[in-house]
């Protein structure tokens, strides 16, 4: 955590340096130039304070009410231009001031001895609200990747170190503002206005997104240093570890397979050695139940005498996709005999979160053993689970006997399954279920990692990642292996991207190219090219046709099928208003 406040700290300072400072500048230049010495002070740390508040408790709204990501920049193109009207007209400012004065009274709050210092505390808190859509990638990602979860302290010590971090930096530049300002303080009604204008005319250019372009601009031509100072910190491993234990989990199979439990050990008379680990966690915190009699919730205390597989999932994983036929057939194959499977359904997108998206997922994928929403990751954390898929085997007596993390060893899994079934007084006929399956296998030479689309978690994109908002990017003319570039108009936001008139380009080494793909409020198409032409029906994945992508609900679409691993460059045209979410590659 440590390291995360300090992370938030060098954001926070980077921020307050780049384009996205200007709408707040010039009124920070101009506040801080009137008053006492103590007033920058003052305006500093109620800039800090006001904006981790209004940044945390905006984030939650938006997302528990569904709005979507530019909303705090449209607020704040709302609260610039209004507050700049009102510089504008001189009566206007006076009633204004004069309320606020009033309001300080009542509200007990003074200046002290004509330093200003709370009345820099009331202007910084205002500006609060202005500053919030300048956060950046940091303290984003830190609070809204695990907005679905509990709020707690952590959080809000990161974002106010973020805070803290630009205050720092608006307090030398107030400084050196007050000498440049300070004479023109004998015109202070011409400045006021001036202060006004400056606001609308920068809300105007927020509204025709020419602050984006700007930022675009400069981002493209300055080295990656000084457009994103900390982005060699981000990429330390220790970095990665933090931010990586807020997300709560993983569901790239590399990574999932590397913490898998071992092998189970057989004995001399070939029968299979399990440890027992104690008594599983219950079923806590969860909403819907499917697949069981009217929806009831299922308990392990219920189930005993029976073997339990406890699957970790979420249906847009195609780590998870992969594994369903082999749960689909122990289910089939040894529900009879004592065996019961219950599919944990831990979203990672707000999308997977929607009960009607859960059940035609299930249904379209066949399965017809229980499943139950875990939405709040309460069984995820009783678990101490950090991955999907994951898969925890409890026996007879309610304890769990082994655990396996990611896909594959499937042969393993049915001899664990047989075992308990055996100990339970179970008697199991021959044949195994897993050698009858025909699933698609991930390919073993595959270069090229999964990587989200949200700034929050994007990784390998050479586009420079400002903060969440529209963007008018560039893609570079060769893209590296590996690598990813957006292009032309993106709404980008935490957790996806939403196009606006660009594409998407990757460098892929890969059989077969997943993406998470959603057009809200209606269908929407993906054109997809490869190598710079259409791809061919001998490449095309499971949910591409005649070179287009159909896409009708939010789920994970198969855009690229090849004979072999193979490199290529993809290209993918999405339609106005689709939303992408996270690569996959198999």
């Amino acid at each position: 955590m440590v390291l995360l406040i300090l992370f938030g700290f060098v954001a926070g300072a980077a921020t307050a340096l780049s384009p996205c400072v200007l709408p707040v500048l010039p009124i920070v230049l101009s506040a801080g130039a009137t008053g006492g010495r103590r007033r920058p002070l003052g305006i500093v740390a109620g800039l800090a304070v006001s904006f981790t508040f209004a940044t945390v408790v905006l984030v939650y709204v938006i997302s528990a009410l569904g709005l979507p990501d530019d909303f705090l920049r449209k607020l704040a193109i709302f609260v610039l231009i209004a507050f700049g009207i009102t510089l504008m007209v001189p009566p206007l400012a006076d009633r204004l001031e004069a309320f606020m004065s009033r309001f300080a009274s009542r509200a007990g709050v003074a200046k002290t001895k004509g330093e200003g210092f709370w009345s820099g505390i009331a202007v910084g808190s205002s500006l609060g609200l202005l500053y919030a859509p300048c956060a950046g990638p940091i303290l984003a990602g830190v609070i809204t990747v695990s907005a679905s979860q509990s709020f707690n302290a952590g959080r809000l010590a990161v974002a106010l170190s973020y805070g803290i971090g630009s205050a720092v930096v608006l307090y030398v530049l107030m400084l050196g503002g007050r000498r440049i300002v300070a004479p023109l303080a004998r015109r202070g009604s011409r400045l006021q206005i001036a202060t006004g204008a400056v606001m609308v005319l920068v809300a105007v250019a927020m509204f025709g997104n020419y602050d984006v372009r700007f930022q675009s601009a400069i981002a493209s031509d300055l080295p990656s240093f000084l457009v994103n100072p900390t982005k060699e910190l981000e990429s330390t491993a220790a970095a990665k570890s933090a931010l990586a234990s807020l997300r709560g989990g993983n569901r790239d199979g590399v990574g999932a397979r590397a913490g898998e439990a071992p092998a189970p050990k057989s004995d001399a008379a070939g029968r299979v050695e399990l440890p027992d680990y104690g008594p599983a966690p219950e079923f806590v915190d969860t909403q819907d139940w499917f697949n069981t009699p009217g929806g009831e919730p299922l308990t392990l205390r219920e189930l005993r005498g029976r073997v339990v597989l406890v699957d970790f999932w979420t249906y847009s994983c195609i780590n998870c996709i992969r594994t369903l036929p082999y749960l689909k057939a122990w289910d089939e194959r040894y529900r009879r005999d004592g065996l019961t499977i219950i599919g944990v359904h831990t979203p990672e997108f707000p999308f997977e979160r929607v009960s009607s998206n859960v059940e035609e997922a299930i249904e379209n994928e066949g399965i017809e053993y229980p499943v139950v929403q875990d939405n709040e990751q309460g069984t995820w954390n009783a678990y101490g689970n950090q991955y999907w898929p994951a898969e925890y085997f409890i026996d007879a007596k309610g304890d769990v006997r082994f655990a396996h993390f990611g896909e594959g060893s499937y042969g393993e899994k049915e001899r664990v399954i047989r075992e308990l079934l055996a100990e339970a007084g179970r008697k199991v006929g021959g044949g195994r279920a897993a050698a009858r399956v025909h699933a698609v296998s991930p390919s073993k030479t595959v270069t090229t990692p999964e990587t989200y689309l949200g700034v929050a978690r994007a990784e390998r994109f050479t586009n420079p990642m400002l903060s969440p908002g529209l963007h008018d990017l560039s893609a570079p003319a060769k893209l590296p292996p590996n690598e990813f570039a957006y292009h032309g108009l993106w709404k980008i936001g935490f957790d996806s991207a939403t196009a606006r008139g660009g594409s998407l380009d990757l460098n892929f080494g890969a059989r077969r190219v997943y993406l998470v793909l959603g057009a809200p409020g209606g269908a929407g198409r993906v054109k997809v090219m490869l190598d710079g032409h259409p791809i061919s029906p001998e490449e095309e994945g499971a949910d591409v046709s005649d070179g287009y992508a159909t896409v009708e609900g939010q789920r994970l679409y198969n855009l690229v099928s090849l004979p072999r691993v193979e490199h290529h460059v993809l290209e993918l045209e999405p339609e106005p208003g689709v939303m992408a979410y996270a690569f996959t590659f198999g």
